[in-house]
């Protein structure tokens, strides 16, 4: 039977009840004393009264008894029906029930003679009557984008979809408690920025009408973060959404969530600590261990992590030193095979290209890469003995950048400095008609945070600062091969029409 004439159908059934004086959307007298099934279950009795809700998702005929299955959020159990047992009301509501159907069972509790757990109904309330037919035999979606552009479907009769975000929400706020029992203080900063900052990545612009003003969504929380270090705050996480106009990916969406922390009185190496601390912690709540395997590939988390020093492997790989000019690292990477097409790029340009390429070589296990080329992290202080060299590190588990740290920049005119320039450079790369690595227009590389700079004025004390990808981290921990199996509803390309 086709889609529509189900509908028609089951529209009908409705109209039906609907004459006889059944309410089919939500008549809940005894809606308070409802339990979750899986709360039933826990302490099950024979003979015990109980209030179910939850939604039709089989049904059995047995001679002149019915079996349903009812399930909800977390469990399900099996719903007794008998002729003898009920009013001619609820029989008649019985016979137009259908799969999909929000139902409110109250019954007996009791076990059939295969031992299975199961409700004898003495009242059924229709809560919602559902329409559209559920995916054949309940199993889910097959189709990848339907799955995601039908989540809630998908939700209905995927029960391992459902444990992935219950997950995902247990990791989230484990790693908020977590943070919390060390004396770090959560906080909201704005979502709406006048001038983009604090990471690299093309911003989406909005208008705000009343003060004719252009504003940014975030692509990073970090400047306000470091703010409220100055305010005198000295430890603060935010868990943030951010936004990014940029492509999609198994690893990206525009949307995003992430973890910012920021330290007074550390640094990079304290991060590190941090990270070992919240990862392990996560694997924990998600109900793994220190081992586990992400898609076929053995992951060990027993601290600590192994640390590579990004500027020597790129000496080792490529000759390539932090102080070489654009077209030096341009040649050194075309005399080690590489074949590149670009014949300008900035000097951040290629280092990014070089980053790129080592990202994709790492194995499995977690391993922390640091001293980045300067050029990359203008928010970050130098080495001390070099400053070409930052101290900053990537966190790579399961061949992802899982987080980003650094011992934040604090001297002001340094600060400045470090901005001028990358704004400079990327006017200058504009101009010669190539795209910044950040995918900002010329406009945007026009302002500097003056208010960010005279912050850093009133001195901000020495710290370190955490940013962990939190989508990525229950990919790894939820063993999901994309970022769109751990977000509820991933933008998509328009559907063709």
């Amino acid at each position: 039977m086709e889609t529509n004439e189900i509908m028609q159908e089951r529209l009908a059934k409705l109209e039906r009840l609907e004459q006889k004086g059944i309410r089919p959307y939500g008549a809940l007298p005894k809606f308070s004393a409802a339990m979750s099934i899986a709360n039933v279950l826990s302490w099950f009795k024979e003979g015990a009264q109980a209030v179910i809700c939850g939604r039709l998702m089989a049904k059995r005929e047995h001679g002149k008894a019915v079996f349903f299955d009812l399930r909800d959020q977390e469990a399900k159990l099996q719903v007794y029906v008998k002729e003898d047992i009920l009013s001619k009301e609820v029989l008649q509501l019985c016979a137009s029930l259908d799969i999909g159907d929000v139902l409110l069972v109250e019954g007996e509790l009791f076990k059939t003679r295969t031992n299975e757990p199961t409700i004898k109904a003495l009242d059924i309330r229709l809560l919602a009557k559902s329409f559209r037919p559920l995916p054949e035999k309940w199993h889910g979606l097959k189709d990848i984008e339907t799955r995601y552009r039908k989540r809630y479907i998908d939700l209905i009769a995927n029960c391992q979809l459902r444990k992935i975000f219950s997950q995902r929400s247990k990791i989230i706020s484990g790693i908020r408690n977590y943070l919390d029992k060390k004396g770090y203080l959560e906080v909201e900063t704005p979502m709406m920025h006048p001038i983009p900052g604090g990471a690299a990545g093309r911003p989406f612009k909005t208008h705000h009408n009343e003060h004719n003003m252009d504003l940014y969504l975030r692509i990073a929380p970090e400047l306000y973060l470091k703010r409220l270090l100055v305010g005198g705050f000295e430890k603060v996480y935010e868990l943030n959404r951010s936004f990014r106009n940029e492509g999609l990916s198994t690893k990206h969406n525009p949307e995003f969530t992430m973890l910012e922390a920021y330290t007074a009185y550390s640094d990079c190496k304290g991060m590190m600590t941090l990270s070992e601390e919240l990862v392990v912690e996560a694997a924990a709540l998600a109900g793994l261990g220190l081992r586990f395997e992400y898609q076929g590939k053995a992951i060990d988390l027993t601290p600590p992590w192994r640390r590579y020093s990004f500027a020597e492997v790129v000496k080792e790989r490529f000759e390539i030193s932090p102080e070489d000019s654009a077209q030096a690292m341009l040649t050194k990477l075309q005399a080690k095979g590489r074949a590149l097409n670009e014949k300008k790029l900035s000097r951040c340009q290629v280092v990014k290209l070089v980053e790129d390429m080592l990202c994709e070589s790492t194995d499995f296990s977690p391993a922390f890469f640091t001293d980045y080329f300067s050029i990359l992290c203008p928010l970050a202080k130098n080495k001390p003995d070099n400053p070409y060299i930052s101290e900053r590190f990537e966190l790579f588990i399961g061949g992802m950048e899982i987080a980003n740290a650094y011992s934040e920049l604090n001297d002001p005119r340094e600060q400045r400095k470090r901005l001028e320039e990358e704004m400079a450079e990327g006017q200058l790369v504009l101009l010669g008609g190539l795209e910044h690595p950040s995918g900002c227009k010329p406009d945007q590389f026009r302002m500097l945070d003056e208010d960010f700079i005279t912050a850093l004025e009133y001195g901000m004390p020495p710290a370190g600062g955490l940013g962990i990808g939190i989508d990525r981290l229950v990919m790894l921990l939820t063993n999901q091969p994309s970022i769109r199996d751990v977000i509820l509803f991933p933008l998509l390309r328009p559907e063709a029409q």
